[in-house]
């Protein structure tokens, strides 16, 4: 399968180990997200993907149909980083068409290209003024022009949605989209939760410089976690339930309180142990969002990851 394939990268800095034996694969035509609390190892990944530092042990390759190429060619690569690094004095289009040429973008095809994009955006009365007369929005946006001008093959995005409001929120993610879409491998490193489930076709969670979960998001919800049942009555906090069926419960306020079920309750088992006489305004049914699931493995380490790996689907402890 075509995109990026990193293989058992280590780095190591002295004795400490920041990446650790870590290997996933980018599919083209998908968007792969790559989380992990502060400190796990992100941005050091990120940076042997990019060339930028070497791995001690390991390989990054890209592959193309019958083609295979040691690391990742630069020409074919979109990277917008965390830190972001648009010159101040240089005026918007400048900047883009000098990093378009970078990539051996013909200036004029660079200049149409980029009108093109700023014209998406709401920017194209910007196109000669300088970067600092930009707002933190709307230099991010520019900088996101500028990593996929050249439509690259791979896009690396390290937390793109940082300053922007969730108008231009929503216009990044129907962009990322489109890459996709239209062919490109897309890594994405965020913290922001509910934009990476909106988005991403498969993640990749790391603690520690190790892997502790992967998979597509259901998958990885059904394996990590117990059915939430949120439910709103008159009865709310004074209701008796069979606590055989109930891990967890926590109040919400107003009637309103939230069940997680035990280990391999299913719903209908907590429903028809509701008195049949309850009068019940709402009841919902829910997975553990993987802002939940980012939480207990940042907090219980690449161990409490493991120990859930061996739990049969479903089930969260």
């Amino acid at each position: 399968m075509d995109g990026l394939y990193v293989e058992g990268i280590t780095k190591s800095y002295g004795s400490v180990a920041v990446v650790n034996n870590v290997s996933f694969h980018a599919a083209q035509g998908q968007i792969l997200g790559l989380l992990g609390p502060n400190g796990a190892g992100k941005t050091t990944i990120l940076r042997m993907i990019m060339g930028i530092t070497a791995p001690d042990q390991g390989a990054v390759f890209f592959r193309q149909g019958s083609s295979r190429t040691q690391g990742v060619p630069l020409a074919a690569v979109g990277y917008l980083p965390e830190e972001r690094g648009l010159y101040r004095e240089a005026k918007v289009l400048n900047i883009l068409l000098f990093l378009a040429g970078l990539k051996d973008v013909p200036k004029q095809e660079a200049k149409e290209r980029a009108m093109r994009w700023l014209r998406r955006f709401g920017l194209e009365e910007y196109a000669h003024k300088k970067v600092e007369q930009l707002s933190k929005g709307m230099a991010q946006k520019v900088q996101f022009i500028a990593a996929v001008l050249h439509r690259p093959q791979f896009v690396v995005l390290d937390e793109p949605f940082s300053g922007l409001d969730p108008v231009s929120q929503d216009q990044f993610k129907a962009e990322i989209r489109d890459l996709a879409r239209a062919g490109a491998a897309v890594l994405l490193s965020s913290h922001q939760m509910n934009i990476v489930e909106e988005l991403c076709d498969e993640i990749f969670l790391i603690n520690k410089g190790r892997e502790v979960v992967k998979g597509d998001l259901q998958s990885i919800r059904e394996r990590y976690g117990s059915f939430r049942v949120e439910l709103l009555s008159p009865a709310g906090s004074k209701l008796k339930l069979n606590s055989e069926l109930v891990e967890a419960r926590e109040e919400l306020g107003n009637g309103r309180c939230r069940y997680i079920l035990r280990e391999g309750v299913q719903p209908l088992q907590f429903v028809q142990s509701l008195p049949a006489d309850l009068e019940i305004h709402e009841l919902n049914i829910s997975r553990p969002s993987l802002h939940d699931i980012f939480v207990r493995v940042a907090q219980g380490g690449a161990e409490h990851a493991e120990h859930l790996e061996n739990r049969p689907l479903g089930n969260l402890a």
